[in-house]
């Protein structure tokens, strides 16, 4: 099973570790665009704060953000999950998991990154501030940089298994799930229902998704997308499942909390 998650915009800051080795991080054929963005923000960030706040959508009081990215080759690290954190990463809480479960996340899970592309949680990495949706003077468009190397990073990561996608679209851009694995992949739609009316609201999806995460973990990894959806109902979620239109397309889950 691959699951694949968003990152977090809040990030901790490793207080002390060893600086970022490239060649230590999963899915080694993605370290040339790696290299390339890291060396690109590093340059952008050392150079005139006017010009980095604008390209990466940052404000005149967020500094620490540059400074940051200026360091990161210097930068202590830690594994990603303890790096990301916010509303998705505090409901799945990677830290309190078992270790047979956190064993199981370390192989199932992979994280999106605009500065390194696809991440495991394992993968020791230092705080940073860059966006999926970023043109870095350099690279150009992320999603155009990264789009065709994570797309194939997924395709030989997925193994036989199904994907359960909870990117958000501005990751989905960095390497969309190909559509040879289009009918053993799933992607999750969080829905709030109140009063009759549903609707999409961002701290109910990334709670959501976290919790998700963590309940499917815990159990048998599931073959099918139906397996998936009973495991999910077996968790307590409430879940509609849409058929894809094309063969090429995803599988539809939409979960609905009240």
């Amino acid at each position: 099973m691959l699951i694949l998650l968003p990152p977090s915009e809040g990030k901790a800051e490793p207080l002390a570790g060893s600086r970022l080795d490239l060649a230590s991080l999963s899915f080694p054929a993605l370290d040339p665009v790696r290299s390339d963005v890291l060396s690109a923000l590093c340059a952008l960030c050392s150079g005139p704060a006017a010009k980095a706040r604008t390209t990466l959508g940052i404000t005149a009081g967020q500094v620490d953000e540059l400074r940051r990215n200026a360091a990161l080759l210097d930068s202590p690290t830690a594994p990603a999950s303890k790096v990301y954190t916010g509303v998705l990463y505090e409901a799945l809480d990677l830290g309190s998991l078992s270790a047979r479960v956190a064993k199981r996340a370390a192989t199932d899970v992979a994280i999106a990154s605009a500065l390194f592309g696809l991440l495991r949680t394992t993968d020791k990495i230092p705080a940073y501030r860059l966006s999926g949706d970023t043109t870095l003077p350099g690279v150009g468009r992320l999603a155009a940089a990264w789009r065709d190397h994570v797309s194939e990073a997924i395709l030989a990561a997925s193994g036989r298994g199904i994907v359960l996608d909870l990117r958000s679209a501005a990751y989905v851009a960095l390497g969309p799930v190909p559509p040879a694995l289009a009918e053993r992949t799933a992607v999750v739609r969080v829905l709030l229902e109140k009063n009759g009316k549903r609707t999409v609201v961002s701290h109910h999806n990334k709670a959501t998704k976290g919790r998700l995460v963590r309940s499917l973990l815990s159990q048998p990894r599931p073959r099918t997308i139906s397996d998936l959806t009973d495991a999910l109902a077996t968790a307590g979620h409430t879940v509609e499942v849409g058929r894809p239109e094309r063969a090429d397309r995803p599988w539809n889950l939409d979960v609905v909390v009240a």
